[in-house]
């Protein structure tokens, strides 16, 4: 194990934007997977490839780029490591960010699910709020830095599991 986080820390030095991306796409395809096979308990047998497809599609070409992207702005916009640098980056990252990031990934994945737009409209209304609440919940504030990446596949299984619940 310790070797493989060798590796991955090598990659990440020499191919840093391809890693995170690979990586952002495959944590959405194992929340997918852990969501229909898990909470959704689907089955093998009933597993649907197509969903996590798309899914990860979504991974590689939204929620990687994207998120990388803005953890650069978001580098030059709080200049600093020290504590009240990290509280001010988690605010502005969960007050701007994240209520414009769950928006769109909502609004793509319900795109690629055939949802028309005013249905899209209606899952993001009946769907908002819970996950807001759930976002500054369960997540500590003094926490929620720390466990992002921890927390990554669980929170990408319950979206995937929202976004693809009709």
């Amino acid at each position: 194990m310790a070797g493989l986080w060798r590796g991955y820390q090598v990659l990440m030095t020499k191919y840093p934007w391809t890693v995170q991306i690979v990586t952002a796409g495959s944590l959405v395809g194992v929340g997918d997977v852990i969501s229909q096979q898990l909470i959704e308990r689907r089955g093998l047998a009933n597993h649907n490839v197509q969903r996590t497809a798309k899914m990860m599609s979504i991974g590689f070409f939204f929620v990687g780029p994207v998120i990388g992207s803005w953890y650069k702005v978001l580098d030059r916009l709080v200049v600093g490591g020290t504590k009240s640098a990290a509280m001010k980056k988690m605010l502005v990252d969960q007050l701007c960010f994240a209520p414009c990031f769950l928006g769109a990934f909502l609004c793509i994945s319900g795109a690629l699910n055939g949802l028309t737009v005013e249905e899209n409209v209606t899952k993001l209304r009946r769907l908002w709020p819970p996950v807001q609440i759930a976002n500054f919940y369960f997540i500590p504030l003094h926490h929620r830095l720390a466990v992002v990446q921890v927390v990554a596949v669980a929170w990408n299984s319950y979206l995937t599991w929202k976004a693809n619940k009709m």
